[in-house]
């Protein structure tokens, strides 16, 4: 079977778990500081700060940013759910605002459509491993007065006119699920040049001690543990090597597909460096996509849908959506798009051998 996704965990992890153990610190400690560090250098920030979570990171910088009731939050409506869950999480209003279908991310024309006199941030994601727009979102945003977070759980060390995602707004959010470009098997961190949004994730996180037992705010436990640092400092340390074979393995996809009929490429535009968390594909008859996907099945290759239904289309957010008809570019990704295989421990031979069934699939459609 030819996997959608595959960590590349090596024996450099299975030492450093092993370390760990045979310390007896497994609690937050040295490593948890030191990815911290490292990462933040890696970035280019200030501050990075670890917490269980992709979902709690993006929850606990809404937080540090003083987002709550009465406020509304721009975030594009092709994403996964946490996005926007943790916008009602902290009693704001998700506004979903539709995407640019070359990039699959929020399309800044759509922003400033959306901007009200509640809104105080926007939220843009770098999904797929694409950066979005970010001068235009920056800008739409710094006239209005808003917020601008970055949602970097798909793109890890992707760049946006040379700077790394996560040190291009206010605050980023990332995730270290066991599919992520670096993964903890769980984790998440924020990324600040800001010591206030830092110094508040950091006592959030933490029950809101300021020193043991000493508690200024109220929080929750957040924390990750030193087994997770030490796998994610691990994955730190080679994840530009790993991010360089999710490319090499895009420039054999669009060599092998680029003259398939029915479907559409990835883009890289010239303003980014697409780190490819995902390959996914545009079938332009959405009636052959589970047709594809079966057919690739059935010859041992893996696929899924990121993702099969829009924001505004879920069920637990009809409160939340005044026009049904907001983002129709959204809900057109949402019955064209197919992911292949993407990850680094693919072999050159694999890679070929699912672009070849496609073309075989395409070559004599159903």
């Amino acid at each position: 079977m030819i996997k959608v996704n595959s960590p590349l965990i090596g024996d450099e992890e299975v030492e450093a778990v092993a370390k760990v153990l045979r310390s007896g610190i497994l609690a937050a400690s040295r490593y948890v500081r030191e990815f911290e560090e490292e990462f933040s250098r890696y970035l280019g920030v200030k501050h990075v700060v670890t917490v269980s979570n992709g979902t709690i990171a993006l929850y606990a910088l809404l937080k540090a940013l003083g987002i709550g009731g009465g406020d509304e939050v721009i975030v594009p409506d092709f994403t996964f759910f946490s996005t926007a869950s943790m916008v009602a999480a902290v009693g704001a209003k998700p506004v979903f605002t539709d995407i640019d279908l070359s990039t699959y991310t929020i399309d800044p024309n759509a922003v400033e459509r959306s901007v009200s006199d509640r809104t105080r941030a926007v939220i843009a994601v770098h999904l797929y491993g694409h950066p979005a727009d970010m001068d235009e979102v920056v800008k739409v945003a710094r006239e209005r007065g808003l917020y601008v977070v970055e949602d970097c759980a798909q793109s890890h060390g992707a760049e946006y006119r040379g700077v790394k995602t996560g040190g291009i707004g206010d605050v980023g959010a990332f995730s270290f699920y066991a599919t992520k470009n670096l993964t903890m098997g769980e984790g998440g961190a924020i990324s600040t040049n800001r010591d206030d949004v830092a110094g508040f994730v950091r006592l959030f996180r933490n029950h809101g001690q300021t020193r043991r037992y000493h508690h200024e705010v109220f929080g929750w436990n957040f924390r990750i543990t030193e087994v997770q640092a030490a796998i994610g400092l691990q994955q730190l340390r080679r994840l530009d090597y790993m991010n360089e074979r999710r490319r090499e393995v895009a420039r054999i996809y669009l060599e092998e597909l680029s003259s398939v009929e029915g479907i559409r490429l990835p883009v890289e535009k010239p303003w980014a460096k697409h780190v490819y968390h995902q390959f996914t594909i545009w079938v332009e008859d959405s009636s052959l996509r589970g047709k594809l996907a079966e057919f690739l099945g059935g010859r041992g290759i893996q696929t899924s849908v990121h993702y099969p239904k829009p924001l505004h289309e879920q069920p637990v957010f009809r409160g939340y959506v005044a026009n049904p008809n907001c983002c129709p570019n959204s809900s057109a990704a949402a019955s064209h798009v197919l992911s292949l295989p993407m990850h680094p421990l693919l072999t050159d031979e694999e890679v070929v051998a699912v672009a070849r069934a496609v073309k075989e699939f395409f070559s004599n459609p159903p």
